[in-house]
């Protein structure tokens, strides 16, 4: 808690009106945005890497950025560190019943779904207007579209709308790539990024019914095109030649010769 406290200082004098930083104290909730992606995502990449003392740095950055909004919004007279602190405690215990009190699941399925119900259960509490609520509210639309279409799928399946098993996710995967082969054919670019969005929602079903995170195998896909790439990039460095003079071809044989050479690496 000591280095808590001072952290909250820290921050207090970095805001402060006459002695602090300029920049810190021209800086918004708008602001920061860019800011709080970016630390998140090198979070991640010490993860990926499994860099443990870069994980601990780059936390330590994603918590200032939690402590910077926390102080902007004391500031404004809307709430503090302390009270997001203390929602996150009352969430964790309201969502826990099996841990902090005697709820007892029968198994992870019925776990998750008291997750959820408790989930919506906070969002029709915010409604107090007793507008319709939706299953699907709740969401958070700027996450990366993989995520949302995981979500919003998943929400909806677990209200019964889903296919019991995996086979039909397969037939729609050919159907909306059929739907795709049509739209190219039409020229119509709008109708094209349409279809296009059809087809990649539907193969997030497929990741979601296979048990696969689709951002996660996204990146790794990412990842494992990055290093064949460089394979064949090296590959032509050492011939004395540039990317740009070799033919498809070429490049082709450089791919399946990086295929097989990289074997064996996500």
């Amino acid at each position: 808690m000591i280095n808590t406290r001072r952290l909250l200082t820290i921050m207090t004098q970095l805001r402060d009106p006459d002695m602090g930083c300029p920049w810190d104290r021209k800086q918004n909730f708008r602001s920061l945005v860019p800011y709080l992606l970016e630390e998140a995502h090198e979070v991640i990449d010490a993860i990926d890497r499994n860099d443990t003392t870069a994980l601990q740095d780059e936390l330590g950055d994603l918590l200032f950025q939690i402590v910077f909004h926390s102080q902007i919004a004391e500031e404004n007279a809307l709430f503090d560190f302390e009270s997001v602190a203390g929602g996150i405690c009352d969430k964790l215990t309201r969502r826990h019943p099996h841990v902090f009190g005697d709820a007892v699941f029968a198994s992870d399925k019925e776990r998750e779904q008291a997750w959820e119900d408790a989930k919506a259960s906070e969002r029709r509490d915010r409604n107090p207007s007793n507008q319709p609520v939706s299953v699907l509210d709740g969401i958070t639309a700027s996450l990366p579209a993989l995520m949302v279409a995981d979500k919003l799928q998943s929400r909806a399946a677990s209200h019964g709308f889903d296919w019991p098993e995996v086979t039909p996710v397969f037939e729609k995967v050919e159907e909306e790539l059929g739907e795709v082969r049509e739209a190219l054919e039409s020229g119509d670019k709008a109708h094209i990024r349409e279809e296009i969005g059809d087809l990649l929602f539907v193969v997030v079903n497929l990741a979601r019914h296979l048990g696969v995170e689709p951002e996660t195998a996204l990146k790794q896909g990412n990842g494992k095109f990055t290093r064949r790439f460089h394979y064949i990039e090296q590959k032509i460095v050492e011939k004395g030649k540039v990317l740009d003079d070799c033919s498809l071809n070429e490049l082709d044989a450089l791919w399946d010769e990086a295929k097989e050479k990289l074997i064996g690496m996500p």
